[in-house]
C-alpha cells in the first residue's frame, strides 16, 4: 500500500483574465507544498476560465492560453500537478485537456473524451473529443485522470480500472443548479463502487455570466465512502491521504494508455512565497522544511520525510433553499465585480420580488455599494411604500426618490390626440412601467450603477413582464427563481436578522399599475401557476401529461403554456439572470420566436 497526499484546489477564476488566472493556480501550487501533497489538481479550463464560449475562435487567445500555462511549469516541483487548458494540435483543432506537470516539466497531456452538447454546455461546437487514456504513477499509485463529463460517463472509469488505476482524478466545471451536489455525490460513489477504485473529484467555484460553479468537491474510497468534501460557493483547498494498492504487474501495457511515472523531488519551502491553506503566508504548522532535491516517493521510500497528519474533513452542505440563496449571491457578487462595476441600483416598490433581489444585493456587495429606488404613482399605496422604506432602513441601504406621477402625466397629455376615446388598458400600465425603466437607466448613466431587474421565472415564463419597463437593467438576479421558491428565499433571509416586513410577505403580490389590481387577476395562483411552468418548461411534458400528472383545469393549463409560448420575443431581450434550476431560460431553453407549433 502507497499513501497518496492530493490537493483538490477548487478557484474562482475568470474568463479571459489569464494573469489573475495563473496567480491563483500558482497561490494552489504553492499551498499544497506547504502541505507535501504529492499531487494538486485545479479545475477543468481553469487556465482560461470556463466557458470562454467564442473566444476559444480567436487563435491569439488559445496562444495566449497556452503561454500561460508554460509558465506554470516551472512552478511544478515537488508537486505534480494537473491544470486544465485549452490545447491544440498541428492541424488547429482545440481540444479541452488537463497537463500534467511535474519536476519542473510538461510531462503529459489528457483531453477530454467525452464533450457535453447539451443544456448550457457547447463543447463539440469548440473541441476535438480526444483518444488517449492517460495514467500516472505517483508515488507508487496508480492514478487515471478525467475532465468532467468523462466521469459522468461509465467507459473511462472503467477502461482506467482495467488498466490498473487506484485512483480516478476528475478536473471539472460543472455549473450548479438545485440539488446538483447530492446528484454528483451518487453518481460518483457508484462510479467508485463499480470500479473498485477511489475518486478525487476538482470543481470549478465562482460566477461566470448565468452560471454559478458551486464549488463542492469531494474525495471518495474505492467503496464510495466520502472522505472529503470541500466548502460550497467558496475557494478552498480539500486535502486527503489516499492508502492505495501498489501497481500489478503487467498491468502498464494496456493498449491506449499514456503512461507517466512521476518520481518529485521535494522543494525546500520558501516561507514568504508559500501560502498555507487557511490563506496566511508561511508552512503549515508542522510542516517540516526540508533541503535539497531528495527523492520522495511518500509511503514507499526509505527516509522519505514526515509529513503532518490530515484532519479528515468534510464540510457540511447547505440546505436545498439555503444552497440556493448562496448561488444567487455568488453569482450577483462575481457578476458585478468581475464587470468592473461597484455599486448597483434597483426599483424598490414594497413587493416581495424587489425585497428578496434588495437583500441578496446587500449580502453579495455590502449595503454600502447598494442604492433602492422608489418611484411612486398614484396607484401605490401607502403600505407599499412604508414597506419599501423599512426594508431599506434595515438593511442600510440608501435609498433614493423619484416621483413618476409628473412624467406619466405628461405621457398621457401627449398622447391623449393620438389615443382619443380608447379605454384605458394595459397600455397605460405599460407606459408607468417604462418610465421607471428609463429613470433607472438615467440613475445608471448618471453614477455607473448597475441596474438589476426583479422579475421572477413565473413572471419572465408567462410574459407578466414590461418590455423596456421592469425588463431594463443589466443583470436580472431572480430570473430563474419561480415565485413560490421566491417566498421560500424571503423567509429564509428573515430567519438570519427581520429586513423584510412581515406584511410583505403576507400580501398579495401586485404590480400596482392600475386600481386594485392583484397579480392573480391575470395569471393563476403561484402554487398552481408553478407546478405548470416546472412540468412544461423544466421537464417538457406535452399538455396530456401535465393533465395526467396534475389535478388541474384543462383550461389553465392550455392558458398558462400558451403564455409561455408567446413571451419568447420578450425573454430574448431581457438581461443575463443566474441559472438556479435544471432548465433556465437562455442558454439552457432556446425556443423559436417565430414559431407555429401549439399543444393540442
Amino acid at each position: 500500500m502507497s499513501t497518496l497526499r492530493v490537493a483538490l484546489a477548487q478557484l474562482n477564476v475568470t474568463v479571459g483574465d489569464l494573469e489573475a488566472n495563473r496567480r491563483r493556480i500558482e497561490d494552489a501550487i504553492r499551498s499544497a507544498q506547504a502541505w507535501m501533497a504529492d499531487l494538486v489538481v485545479v479545475p477543468e479550463l481553469a487556465v482560461p476560465g470556463y466557458p470562454p464560449e467564442d473566444l476559444l475562435l480567436k487563435p491569439q487567445f488559445v496562444t495566449a492560453n497556452l503561454r500561460t500555462l508554460e509558465r506554470l511549469v516551472p512552478r511544478a516541483r515537488g508537486v505534480a500537478v494537473l491544470a486544465g487548458f485549452v490545447d491544440r494540435d498541428g492541424q488547429g483543432r482545440l481540444y479541452n485537456a488537463a497537463a500534467v506537470l511535474a519536476d519542473g516539466r510538461w510531462i503529459a497531456t489528457y483531453r477530454k473524451q467525452h464533450l457535453p452538447n447539451y443544456g448550457v454546455f457547447d463543447e463539440a461546437r469548440y473541441f476535438t473529443p480526444g483518444a488517449a487514456a492517460v495514467m500516472l504513477e505517483v508515488g507508487g499509485a496508480r492514478v487515471g485522470v478525467t475532465i468532467c463529463e468523462d466521469l459522468w460517463e461509465a467507459r473511462p472509469c472503467r477502461a482506467l480500472a482495467a488498466a490498473g488505476a487506484r485512483l480516478v482524478v476528475n478536473l471539472s466545471a460543472s455549473p450548479y443548479h438545485a440539488g446538483k451536489l447530492r446528484q454528483r455525490e451518487r453518481l460518483f460513489a457508484r462510479r467508485a463502487r463499480e470500479n473498485h477504485l477511489a475518486i478525487a473529484y476538482c470543481n470549478l467555484v465562482g460566477g461566470q455570466d448565468e452560471l454559478v460553479f458551486d464549488g463542492g468537491s469531494l474525495v471518495l474510497d474505492a467503496g464510495g465512502r466520502l472522505i472529503a468534501r470541500g466548502r460550497q460557493f467558496q475557494d478552498d483547498l480539500i486535502l486527503a491521504d489516499l492508502r492505495l494498492p501498489g501497481p500489478r504487474a503487467g498491468l502498464l501495457r494496456a493498449p491506449g494508455v499514456t503512461r507517466c511515472r512521476i518520481t518529485q523531488p521535494l522543494r525546500p519551502l520558501d516561507s514568504a512565497r508559500d501560502v498555507a491553506p487557511d490563506g496566511s503566508r508561511g508552512r503549515p504548522e508542522r510542516a517540516k522544511r526540508v533541503e535539497g532535491r531528495r527523492k520522495w516517493s511518500p509511503g514507499l521510500a526509505r527516509g522519505a520525510p514526515r509529513r503532518a497528519g490530515l484532519p479528515r474533513t468534510v464540510r457540511r452542505t447547505l440546505g436545498p433553499v439555503e444552497e440556493v440563496y448562496e448561488a444567487l449571491v455568488l453569482g450577483l457578487r462575481d457578476y458585478v465585480r468581475k464587470n468592473g462595476f461597484s455599486t448597483v441600483a434597483l426599483g424598490l416598490s414594497g413587493g416581495i420580488d424587489s425585497a428578496l433581489t434588495a437583500c441578496i444585493a446587500a449580502d453579495a456587495l455590502g449595503a454600502e455599494h447598494v442604492k433602492g429606488v422608489v418611484m411612486p404613482s398614484r396607484f401605490s399605496s401607502a403600505q407599499t411604500q412604508a414597506d419599501a422604506r423599512r426594508l431599506a432602513r434595515a438593511l442600510g441601504v440608501e435609498l433614493v426618490e423619484v416621483s413618476i406621477e409628473p412624467v406619466f402625466t405628461a405621457y398621457l397629455r401627449a398622447l391623449k390626440p393620438v389615443f382619443g376615446r380608447r379605454p384605458v388598458d394595459v397600455t397605460e400600465q405599460n407606459i408607468q412601467a417604462r418610465i421607471r425603466g428609463n429613470l433607472l437607466m438615467a440613475l445608471s448613466n448618471k453614477f455607473g450603477w448597475l441596474v438589476l431587474t426583479t422579475g421572477n421565472k413565473s413572471e419572465m415564463a408567462t410574459g407578466y413582464t414590461t418590455l423596456y419597463g421592469d425588463m431594463a437593467g443589466g443583470f436580472a438576479v431572480i430570473k430563474d427563481v419561480p415565485k413560490t421558491l421566491v417566498y421560500q428565499l424571503a423567509r429564509l433571509r428573515n430567519r438570519r436578522a427581520r429586513p423584510i416586513p412581515e406584511r410583505v410577505l403576507r400580501r398579495a403580490p401586485t404590480a400596482e399599475l392600475a386600481p386594485h389590481q392583484r397579480d392573480q387577476d391575470t395569471l393563476p395562483p403561484y402554487p398552481v401557476l408553478d407546478r405548470i411552468l416546472t412540468a412544461y418548461v423544466e421537464e417538457d411534458r406535452s399538455l396530456h401529461q401535465i393533465l395526467q400528472r396534475n389535478q388541474l383545469s384543462p383550461t389553465v393549463a392550455r392558458q398558462v403554456i400558451g403564455m409561455v409560448d408567446h413571451a419568447e420575443y420578450k425573454r430574448r431581450q431581457g438581461p443575463p439572470g443566474i441559472k438556479i434550476t435544471p432548465r433556465a431560460f437562455g442558454k439552457d431553453r432556446r425556443m423559436p420566436i417565430t414559431n407555429r407549433y401549439r399543444q393540442s
